[in-house]
């Protein structure tokens, strides 16, 4: 997926997320979940110092990385306020304001259906496959010339929810930017 020209950055050059950084439950766990059955390579690790923790970096492809810390004495997670109760096809998908709703890789679109197939022969609870659009609902039940990305949805073992997401097109019609941004006020009831 690459900007428009008339869609680039002119104030900084960002050249992608440098890393994401979540808190996990239990290190061993995520990286067996995140090494182990999503494949991706551990590549730093840190022991934080006066016992406050460690800091894991794993490749996430495209010269990005996902980081996780692990504070022995971090608070439980709160379904519906830190994160989406449960995967959106299923009704989840609300989470409070400075939270981080999912986190979303990149994947070939080709490979979309397979993807999903190896999640679920490794345990993994996968929702749906979604063909997101601009339909009243955002969802299509079949892929058309207006689905903008096709997606799968599932949880991590501390019930991060992560998407493997696949652009189907360009977005560089002004159709893909049309709506103005809503504030508190806009709020209906």
């Amino acid at each position: 997926m690459t900007a428009s020209p008339s869609r680039k950055n002119t104030e900084f050059e960002l050249r992608g997320v440098n890393h994401l950084a979540l808190v996990c439950r239990d290190m061993k766990r995520t990286v067996d979940f995140y090494s182990g059955v999503l494949g991706m390579p551990l590549i730093k690790t840190i022991e934080l110092p006066n016992g406050w923790g460690q800091h894991f970096f794993f490749d996430c492809g495209g010269g990005n990385a996902l980081a996780f810390f692990w504070f022995p004495d971090a608070p439980e997670a709160v379904p519906g306020v830190t994160g989406p109760t449960d995967l959106p096809d299923r009704g989840g998908l609300v989470s409070a304001v400075g939270s981080m709703n999912h986190i979303a890789f990149d994947v070939p679109p080709e490979r979309i259906e397979e993807y999903r197939d190896r999640l679920i022969a490794k345990g993994v609870d996968v929702g749906v496959i979604l063909n997101h659009d601009d339909s009243e609902f955002g969802v299509a039940p079949e892929t058309h010339d207006g689905v903008f990305v096709r997606s799968i949805y599932f949880k991590d073992p501390d019930g991060i929810l992560v998407e493997f997401a696949a652009w189907t097109r360009e977005l560089n019609s002004p159709d893909d930017v049309r709506h103005e941004p809503r504030t508190a006020a806009d709020r209906t009831v």
